[in-house]
């Protein structure tokens, strides 16, 4: 396959198949009331079915399949505090529920080496080719923090990544998370540093307990040197497309070109769909598609096509997979081939300029509060 017919890398781990998250209710242990128990939301067929539509759709001709690997446990103390480190290796070891939704089966730690490891490689690929690279992982990483497990989240493949990538040389990284939750934990272990560059896009659900302090909103914005390298973009629950798409031209574009990232990493999660069932937004498959399409112009227009994306959350574990194929479609300049089974939610765009208007007004007061202080 030569570089013209190839428009994206994939970066694939089988290991990433073996971290058994089991059945319960939904996320939460099993109820003996229920004869029918409902496999964990975070489960291995997400990502079977997200590789098996990038191979057998539209786009395999043109992808190149490539083998990851285990991170190193120095890789991971890049943003992970070494002690925790270690109490996530004995949990894998001997298995642990660390909250309420967020277990660690016994023999998961091959599997969390080979998403931290892999996103690195990915990392790297793209520094090295200036071409989109995509890895396929699971368990997701954004709401892991340096010292604390969260969301399903042991270790941060994202914040790892763009940590290697600074201790490789970078200036500046960028990191856009348009998962539906917030990326507090991608928050938390950049927020007084000034070279990686963190916004989220996400639903506006708040701190929701220990694991999860950061509220996600606009008023955390950084801390010492820090301070404005932090964007939160909390959007209103039942947010479609076009509420997206006009936060990401207002807000996320103009902050990106100020930054000018040399490298820009999306962590992917497509759990912001209107049938994902951890979310409570409307976004289609054109949204997702445009966002990527958004994403790969400004890596081509700031850092040299230089772009990695990670794959976060999307639990839905049919439409996922769709929503996967058509952003992978935008980050490689490709228009959409694959139609939306399921978009039936039309987009309100008068309702996503007042929406946005009023999401502007906060991030530009909560700046100038910051510089008052």
């Amino acid at each position: 396959m030569s570089r013209d017919d190839t428009v994206l890398d994939v970066f694939w781990h089988d290991d990433g198949l073996f971290h058994d998250t089991g059945y319960g209710l939904f996320e939460v242990a099993a109820s003996p009331l229920l004869t029918v128990q409902s496999a964990h939301p975070e489960n291995a067929d997400r990502i079977r079915n997200i590789k098996s539509i990038l191979q057998r759709g539209p786009l395999a001709p043109r992808l190149a399949w490539h083998t990851g690997r285990h991170a190193s446990e120095q890789e991971l103390g890049l943003f992970h505090d070494a002690a925790y480190i270690g109490e996530i290796k004995q949990g894998a070891r001997e298995g642990r529920r660390f909250t309420a939704t967020t277990l660690l089966p016994a023999g998961s730690w091959p599997a969390l080496l080979a998403a931290a490891g892999t996103s690195i490689e990915a990392g790297r690929h793209t520094r090295r080719s200036g071409r989109p690279a995509y890895a396929l992982v699971r368990p997701p990483g954004h709401h892991a923090a340096p010292s604390v497990v969260d969301g399903y989240c042991f270790f941060n493949n994202v914040g790892i990544a763009a940590a290697e990538a600074v201790a490789s040389g970078l200036a500046r990284v960028a990191v856009v998370d348009w998962d539906v939750h917030h990326g507090n934990g991608t928050q938390e272990g950049f927020y007084a540093r000034d070279d990686v560059l963190t916004i989220s896009l996400h639903m506006d659900h708040g701190a929701w307990g220990a694991t999860h302090r950061q509220s996600g909103s606009v008023h955390e914005r950084g801390a010492g040197k820090g301070t404005g390298f932090n964007l939160n973009l909390p959007l209103p629950m039942g947010s479609t497309d076009s509420t997206y798409l006009f936060a990401f031209d207002t807000l996320v574009v103009p902050r990106l070109r100020a930054f000018r990232p040399e490298l820009i990493i999306v962590a992917l999660g497509v759990d912001a769909s209107q049938f994902d069932p951890n979310g409570r937004q409307l976004v289609t498959m054109a949204g997702f598609h445009a966002l990527a399409m958004r994403t790969r112009a400004l890596a081509d227009e700031l850092c040299g096509g230089r772009l990695l994306i990670v794959q976060e959350g999307g639990y839905n574990i049919a439409y996922t997979a769709f929503c996967v194929h058509a952003s992978l479609e935008g980050f490689a300049r490709l228009p959409s081939s694959l139609p939306d089974p399921l978009a039936y939610m039309p987009a309100a765009e008068e309702r996503a300029r007042a929406d946005v208007a009023v999401l502007q007004a906060a991030v530009q007061s909560a700046a100038l509060e910051t510089r008052r202080a």
